[in-house]
């Protein structure tokens, strides 16, 4: 039995019923798949479920406030993949009269769509026969014909590219993609798989050779970078509080924050009172030591620190308490204003 007819068989039987495996529709497909990157199914169900409440149409979706779409994606991370959602939106509507592309070709032109991407809404919507790859992908392809190329290295995506292609189902090519990469995320796990109640055991050739636990090949380390941040609360007596959108490019760009204070390491207590104290008249300064937090991303661990001051000046473009709550900020920063009374 070839590869193609087994992994069928096996998600046949084995899949999870998500809602946008009930779809043709190209929107939603794109929808979730852009969710999904670098994401849990479990996390982001919510997440795609609240989209397609919010913005049912792709028409819905450009003529969104930037602001509603970042307070949908609050704690998804990956910021401009909300912004590049955005943005396609408003270019399918103004540009393509509306019409989401189910093509390969026609989808890899669209903003924050690559190859993978463009792979999964193409077969997923139109049945076309073109090969996903992604890190799913990547595991059980490696593992199964023992593939010891560096997944980090362009030559080697392309291998993996051909080899997805050549055991790709030229029938079903749609329930083929969702199937390996269902496989991958079920059976063919990272760490400690089954492999003795798996469709592969009598066929995988790391299984053979014992090399499952090495395989695939990584090399290439993230280099992580230490940040601190200090944020400073400020608050004057009428209850107003001091909020800036971020405009500068970074990986909160568009989003809301208290004044910050960033540096190299860590600093004490009074350095930052002394940075602060000749901008405002503080009546009141207070370090929120129980709220210390060590954010890690991908390429970045964030120490952040939060710090209050009230002010007798006035607030100018300030906001109330309760419109704090429904501005799209930071995952840290929504925690901090949801645990404590500011």
């Amino acid at each position: 039995m070839d590869f193609s007819i087994k992994i069928i068989n096996w998600y046949n039987q084995n899949y999870r019923d998500l809602p946008w495996r009930n779809t043709t529709d190209a929107y939603k497909i794109w929808l979730s798949e852009i969710i999904l990157q670098q994401t849990r199914v479990s996390q982001g169900l919510p997440y795609y479920t609240a989209f397609i409440n919010a913005f049912p149409t792709v028409k819905d979706l450009a003529n969104a406030e930037e602001q509603q779409i970042l307070k949908l994606w609050q704690g998804l991370g990956y910021y401009s993949r909300a912004r590049n959602l955005h943005f396609t939106a408003k270019y399918v509507m103004d540009t393509l009269n509306g019409v989401f592309p189910n093509s390969y070709d026609e989808l890899l032109k669209l903003k924050g769509i690559g190859t993978y991407t463009a792979a999964a809404i193409a077969s997923f919507s139109s049945n076309e026969p073109v090969a996903v790859v992604d890190g799913n992908v990547f595991r059980v392809l490696s593992r199964v014909f023992n593939v010891a190329y560096d997944i980090s290295q362009n030559s080697s995506k392309k291998y993996f590219i051909d080899l997805a292609t050549k055991v790709l189902s030229k029938s079903q090519p749609n329930i083929h993609n969702q199937a390996i990469m269902e496989f991958g995320a079920l059976q063919c796990v990272p760490k400690s798989p089954n492999c003795m109640d798996c469709i592969f055991n009598d066929s995988c050739e790391a299984l053979k050779l014992n090399k499952v636990s090495e395989l695939p090949l990584k090399s290439k380390k993230v280099k992580v970078t230490k940040r601190f941040l200090n944020y400073i609360v400020v608050k004057n007596t009428s209850g107003i509080y001091k909020m800036h959108k971020r405009t500068e490019n970074g990986i909160w760009k568009n989003l809301f924050e208290f004044p910050c204070i960033e540096s190299e390491s860590e600093i004490a207590e009074n350095v930052i009172l002394n940075q602060i104290k000749d901008k405002y008249t503080i009546n009141t300064f207070h370090y929120f030591n129980s709220f210390d937090v060590l954010h890690k991303l991908s390429h970045q661990h964030l120490n952040v620190r939060f710090y209050a001051i009230e002010i007798d000046d006035e607030i100018h473009d300030g906001y109330s308490f309760e419109e704090i709550r429904q501005l799209p900020v930071p995952i840290v920063l929504h925690n901090f204003i949801e645990k404590i009374a500011i």
